[in-house]
């Protein structure tokens, strides 16, 4: 816009000049006209006077040909700035449009990421009902399958609220399912308290050696043998019974069961 002034002024700054010429001009024809005839004077003084008009009309033709460029400059300015403030307004929305879609992105991504998470902790809280862990029973600790650790809880949980019928089976049972579990000593120690809670003292004698043979050094062997004793007593093998709690003696003397064994070996005498 600035430049299209800029080209008009010059040639209007031109115009100017030459009025004022002609104006000066004029004047001094005036000034001259007695040099000449009177008929020439007039004559010279209209030819400058109708140039002076001319010039008037063209300059003022030509300043307003500038305000109507400058007016339509001016306009094409206006809305070139309106056409800019319009686009940096659209601008402005997509960008907040943008952000928004990252912050949702974003919200997105941490929903997807927890519930991978929970998804991952509950697949693991499966698996590892499925997987063995270390377990420490009566001072042993093995590993187990969750099935053992569950089976044998159930069957002492059984046995401890009285139910020994039941709880023989269910050792009986956990015995036969798992020949070679960590638990095995510990459960044939209480399927012989089972056994001999129903004064079925026979085969809880039996249970009570196979856990002396296979594990001597067991946390319950003493107590195994204390029992074996106590079923001797009661199928009235004294005999026996002595030399079962003389064995106890001599095998674990520091026990607790030791301390039993010794008081009722003195009443078997």
């Amino acid at each position: 816009m600035n430049r299209g002034i800029h080209a008009v002024m010059p040639s209007l700054k031109q115009r100017c000049r030459r009025v004022f010429l002609a104006v000066v001009l004029l004047s001094m024809s005036t000034a001259h006209a007695a040099l000449f005839g009177d008929d020439e004077a007039r004559q010279a003084i209209l030819e400058l006077r109708t140039k002076v008009d001319a010039l008037q009309v063209k300059s003022a033709e030509d300043l307003r040909k500038a305000n109507e460029e400058n007016a339509q400059l001016n306009a094409q300015l206006r809305r070139s700035i309106l056409e800019l403030a319009s686009q940096i307004e659209v601008s402005r929305g997509e960008l907040a449009r943008i952000r928004g879609q990252d912050e949702q992105f974003a919200r997105d991504l941490t929903d997807v990421q927890l519930r991978q998470k929970d998804l991952m902790q509950s697949i693991e809280d499966r698996l590892k009902k499925f997987e063995p862990s270390k377990v420490r029973v009566d001072g042993l600790e093995f590993v187990a399958d969750p099935a053992e650790v569950r089976d044998f809880d159930a069957a002492l949980a059984t046995l401890r609220k009285g139910d020994f019928a039941q709880a023989q089976s269910l050792f009986t049972d956990f015995n036969r399912r798992y020949p070679s579990s960590g638990y095995n000593p510990s459960a044939l120690f209480w399927l012989g308290n089972a056994q001999y809670a129903q004064r079925n003292y026979k085969d809880a004698v039996s249970n009570f050696r196979a856990l002396m043979s296979a594990s001597p050094t067991h946390l319950r062997a003493p107590e195994a043998l204390l029992s074996i004793a106590n079923c001797q007593i009661e199928l009235k093998e004294t005999k026996g019974a002595r030399t079962t709690l003389g064995e106890l003696l001599k095998t674990y003397p520091q026990s607790e069961a030791a301390t039993v064994g010794k008081e009722r070996l003195a009443k078997l005498k």
